[in-house]
């Protein structure tokens, strides 16, 4: 299993993103992150998100002929539990 440090920094938002939204495209989650940072290519999205659906991380399904949705695992979402205890230990003092 992957490690939350194994992980982008991009990688971990995309996880945050998906978890935070049920089921969305690929675009959703472009869109949501654009929200609060530059803008992100095709050619940087799916590759990240391939990358965290070969971690099953993530997992990918058909809403139709053109268009897969996202959606965080028991995996993706432990991975993200441990990132956040971690987090909290260095810094739930401010």
């Amino acid at each position: 299993m992957v490690q939350p440090f194994e992980l982008t920094g991009f990688q971990r938002d995309l996880l945050c993103v998906i978890a935070g939204t049920e089921q969305p495209s690929g675009q959703t989650v472009r869109r949501e992150l654009e929200e609060h940072t530059q803008s992100i290519n095709h050619g940087r999205l799916y590759p990240n998100l391939d990358q965290l659906v070969d971690h099953s991380l993530v997992q990918k399904g058909e809403q139709d002929q053109r268009t897969n949705y996202y959606e965080i695992t028991e995996s993706g979402k432990e991975l993200l539990s441990q990132r956040r205890e971690w987090e909290n230990k260095y810094i739930s003092h401010l």
